[in-house]
């Protein structure tokens, strides 16, 4: 929206032309821009609460750089991307203020904002081949707004490794459980805690674990209540309904 129609919007509404509802819903009804090759929504901070997030994969460097540097113009002071490959990275960090994570492949375009969310958001994952994804969910959750507790490689088959954590967790708002292979972490986790726990099943395992449908499916049957599933790999929709969880 240019800022004249912005203007006359407030204007109305301090005439008492409109009302203040109204406003808003106007506000958040307004377009996108359209690149040609990506459609810029500038609004959806004000309908969901967080801005537009950069899915980096199939995305060519000089793509990311463009929609980077057009959110910036905008005034927008952080642009979070995902699946990132280095290439777009080293473009990127010639001309914005960023940092870059090979590990989760999140690139985090200005400073992240200062931790708002009620409380802490645990982090856990069954073994360090998970960290890829727990990276991925925790730098989303810290990009949100969100105080970040990780609790590395503490699975099932070595359990007391968890239990020795028993602190963090019952303290935390919301636990996310990252786990490949038979996926039992989330099942664990959700029977010690009293806070919604978020299962990422991860394409980690042997081949019957079919690419992390195993552990998918083992998580979508959880006996513990409170457990809620998304997809293999995705930590950043974990990270991400985390810290709508941690804000309300």
């Amino acid at each position: 929206m240019e800022q004249i129609r912005i203007k006359e919007l407030l204007e109305a509404v301090a005439a008492g032309k409109i009302s203040v509802e109204e406003a808003t819903l106007q506000l958040k009804k307004e377009p996108f821009e359209d690149l040609g090759y990506a459609k810029l929504d500038y609004h959806r901070s004000i309908r969901q609460g967080a801005a537009e997030v950069i899915y980096g994969a199939g995305k060519t460097p000089e793509q990311i750089q463009g929609i980077v540097n057009t959110f910036l113009q905008k005034g927008q002071s952080q642009v979070l991307i995902t699946r990132m490959q280095e290439e777009a990275a080293r473009l990127l960090e010639e001309s914005v203020p960023f940092t870059y994570n090979p590990l989760s492949k999140i690139g985090i375009v200005g400073t992240p904002i200062k931790p708002d969310g009620i409380g802490k958001i645990v982090v856990a994952t069954g073994g360090t081949s998970d960290m890829p994804v727990a990276e991925e969910a925790a730098l989303t959750a810290e990009f949100l707004g969100n105080e970040v507790v990780r609790m590395y490689d503490v699975g099932v088959a070595g359990i007391h490794r968890l239990f020795s954590n028993l602190d963090d967790l019952m303290n935390a708002k919301v636990c996310i459980a990252i786990a490949g292979m038979e996926g039992a972490l989330a099942s664990v986790i959700g029977g010690l805690v009293d806070c919604p726990v978020i299962a990422v099943p991860t394409s980690v395992g042997y081949g019957a674990a079919f690419g992390g449908l195993s552990a998918l499916l083992a998580m979508l049957n959880s006996c513990a209540s409170g457990v809620s599933v998304v997809n293999i790999d995705n930590g950043f929709g974990a990270g991400y309904l985390a810290s709508m969880i941690n804000h309300r």
